[in-house]
């Protein structure tokens, strides 16, 4: 069996082309490819507006091999469970300082936790962390997917009480993309991506670490960042700077719940539109292009939206034998494509998708 041999994550940058500005916009992550005829080909499915598009079938991607339609039966073409590949790993943020835990609506934000790990888990290993006024984050629970876990977790946010009740939000935003950074080394998949969710009833008080520094990490790092805002103090400007993946504001406690499940939803959303194609090639030798076409018609709607994105590999020693499930031999040094170095990772969208906790319970 010949070594793997993964494309360069540059190439992606450029081959990975929506066919209309509404369409679908299909971003490749990674391509492995080996012997007998394996190819698989991980990717990302938006529509026009850079919202994820979820729950595509194997039979919504056509496969071309330089310009030609490959036969679904001849290809057997599937789509594998990501998660053979990929560790999706969620870290939720959670102010306790204490216009929090002093208020009436310290027990709202624990059980709106609980429903929040309940529905990301299902596709994320989910960690919670607290912070205050003091200078490091607080670890609640580390990232687990065990229900049992979650719940534990979300409870002991009740107990939980602020050695200094200012707010040190910017200082922890950092922190937990750092925490982020950390808990996503030791995963056991090559391909690795982050959503940082922050929860916070105010802006920064503490004054430890400037906002443009936060801001800048924010801006720089390729995880999505949510944030949910609970009242008056925060405006909707102060949420988008840091929630440049998405926002939920609650004006009152009986929205509480109601932005933790728009933002739960979301990312519920964000996973399941990765896609881990694979297919067995009919080609025996030599470099190809390979292009995948999606089609989706979006519920409620007549019209189809289309996408495609292309990618390259090489058929040297190609024969039969090849069966599609098998896990693709993703190449770990070449890191993610979502947190990897510069020189690594695509052009990530930066969605910016305004989720009123008002409208989304309506």
């Amino acid at each position: 069996m010949s070594a793997l041999r993964p494309l360069s994550l540059l190439a992606s940058v450029a081959l990975a082309l929506p066919l209309t500005a509404c369409g679908l916009q299909l971003t490749r992550i990674e391509t492995a490819y080996e012997k007998p005829s394996n190819v698989a080909v991980y990717f990302k499915v938006e529509n026009g507006k850079g919202e994820p598009v979820g729950g595509m079938t194997a039979e919504q991607f056509e496969i071309y091999e330089d310009g030609e339609l490959v036969s679904t039966l001849e290809s057997q073409q599937t789509i594998l469970n990501p998660e053979v590949t990929a560790s999706h790993y969620t870290l939720l943020l959670i102010d306790m300082s204490g216009s929090v835990v002093d208020s009436e609506d310290a027990a709202k934000v624990s059980e709106a936790a609980l429903l929040f790990t309940s529905e990301v888990e299902k596709n994320n290993k989910v960690a919670i962390y607290a912070f205050d006024g003091e200078e490091d984050i607080h670890k609640i629970t580390d990232f687990t997917t065990s229900s049992g876990a979650a719940e534990a977790r979300a409870n002991s946010l009740s107990n939980f009480t602020p050695k200094d009740k200012s707010t040190n939000l910017n200082g922890a935003v950092i922190q937990g993309l750092e925490v982020l950074d950390e808990g996503l080394a030791k995963a056991e998949n090559p391909l690795r991506i982050g959503t940082l969710v922050v929860f916070t009833d105010g802006t920064d008080r503490a004054s430890r670490v400037s906002e443009e520094e936060m801001l800048g990490s924010v801006r720089d790092s390729s995880y999505d960042v949510f944030a949910i805002g609970l009242g008056d103090e925060l405006s909707e400007s102060d949420l988008e700077n840091i929630g440049k993946s998405g926002t939920a504001l609650a004006k009152d406690s009986a929205e509480i719940q109601a932005a933790f499940e728009t933002i739960g939803k979301r990312i519920d959303q964000l996973t399941r539109s990765y896609y881990l194609l694979s297919y067995c090639s009919p080609a025996r030798a030599g470099e190809h292009t390979v292009a995948i076409k999606a089609n989706h018609t979006p519920e409620g709607k007549k019209n189809a939206q289309t996408g495609e994105l292309e990618t390259e590999f090489d058929a040297e020693g190609f024969t039969k034998g090849c069966d599609p499930n098998k896990k693709p031999k993703f190449d770990i040094t070449q890191g993610d494509a979502l947190s990897g170095g510069e020189d690594k990772k695509p052009k990530k969208v930066k969605t910016k998708v305004k989720a009123e906790a008002s409208a989304s319970a309506s």
